[in-house]
């Protein structure tokens, strides 16, 4: 089902359709889960349903075409407030949401949500990139969500729980949005353009984790020209770790200078090596294998040289190479040194899928 042009969560819209329908709409909420999957689309167009000024709220189907429609599509609506990280600051400003200066407490959003509605019956705000509200800035909100003002809305988008002070979360109804599913961001890829076809767009969905934002990342032809290179050299029961780790550290660079970027692109590589081991366990057990026809190649090469090599245990050495290429995903959520757990990462592979890593791996 698709909610005014919203696709993938169908369980989020029914649960506001509950709580309107009840009259139960809380006053702040915190919109949980992964970057790019529509948490914050899901927000403004929950927010264009409350001000619709000719369906009612509980239809949670606004119309489009009145006045709170179209100044909520246009970002005008005197009723929304929405703040966000500006692209230069690694923070929320605290002024964003109390004011600087002689207009500190007389501007910013918790001044501004304190207002009367000027043109519907409620106002609503929008704290996107909630994630980089610093302490102070939690501290001043905090008040604001202690007393929220009558007839006022305030939803909050991050991507996890946890990056939010226990007093937020405590006084924040947490909606959690599940990642894409693959034909969602495949259908998306195809329809904006992202993707070339059908095909191409279900390879870049395989790997997006559920996130219309991965899946664009993916389109960079240098990328999977580096995971024809990276996978062959994994092929290898001998491999180089050196240099390999100089090739992953030199394309995760490449991404840009800010940190969410790196980690974005290596998580991009460990999940093609995780995907290339689990194919290739399933090869060397006898199993069935993925459609894409590139990796399949790649599998079927990387299976006569192991067969050779690692014997009968080669499938448990592939399953302890995923397993290893999880803990390093695990690494790279908790900001681990970029170039040490690569560096290790690799490492652990190569000691792995030597000959002596084998009989280790059965032992």
């Amino acid at each position: 089902m698709t909610w005014q042009g919203i696709q993938g969560h169908d369980r989020v819209v029914e649960q506001f359709r509950r709580s309107l329908g009840r009259g139960r709409l809380a006053s702040t909420y915190l919109f949980v889960g992964r970057k790019g999957i529509g948490k914050h689309l899901f927000a403004r167009k929950l927010a264009q349903s409350l001000l619709c000024q000719t369906n009612p709220p509980e239809e949670l189907d606004p119309c489009g075409h009145c006045a709170g429609c179209v100044q909520v599509v246009a970002g005008t609506h005197p009723d929304l407030i929405e703040i966000g990280k500006p692209p230069d600051k690694s923070e929320i400003p605290v002024q964003l949401l109390i004011g600087s200066g002689e207009r500190r407490m007389h501007e910013g959003l918790c001044h501004d949500i304190s207002l009367k509605p000027f043109m519907g019956g409620r106002r609503v705000a929008i704290i996107d990139d909630a994630d980089h509200l610093n302490e102070e800035g939690a501290n001043c909100l905090l008040k604001t969500l202690e007393e929220p003002p009558p007839r006022s809305v305030i939803i909050l988008v991050g991507t996890s729980a946890d990056r939010q002070l226990p007093t937020i979360r405590s006084r924040s109804q947490i909606i959690r949005f599940s990642p894409l599913p693959d034909e969602v961001v495949a259908s998306l890829l195809v329809a904006e353009g992202s993707a070339s076809n059908e095909e191409e767009a279900r390879r870049l969905a395989a790997y997006s984790e559920g996130s219309i934002d991965r899946a664009r990342e993916l389109t960079d032809p240098d990328l999977w020209k580096f995971r024809r290179e990276l996978l062959a050299r994994l092929s290898e029961p001998r491999f180089d770790a050196v240099r390999v780790a100089k090739g992953v550290l030199s394309i995760v660079d490449e991404a840009g200078k800010e940190a969410p970027l790196r980690r974005a692109r290596a998580r991009q590589i460990v999940n093609f090596a995780a995907d290339f081991y689990r194919q290739l366990m399933l090869r060397l057990a006898g199993g069935t294998q993925t459609a894409d026809q590139e990796l399949t190649t790649l599998v079927e090469s990387a299976a006569q040289l192991w067969d050779a090599e690692t014997g009968p245990a080669g499938d448990e050495v592939a399953a302890a190479c995923v397993e290893r290429c999880l803990d390093a995903l695990a690494h790279i959520d908790r900001n681990a040194n970029q170039s040490i757990w690569i560096e290790c990462w690799l490492d652990d592979l190569a000691r792995l899928t030597a000959p002596q890593g084998a009989s280790k791996a059965t032992g």
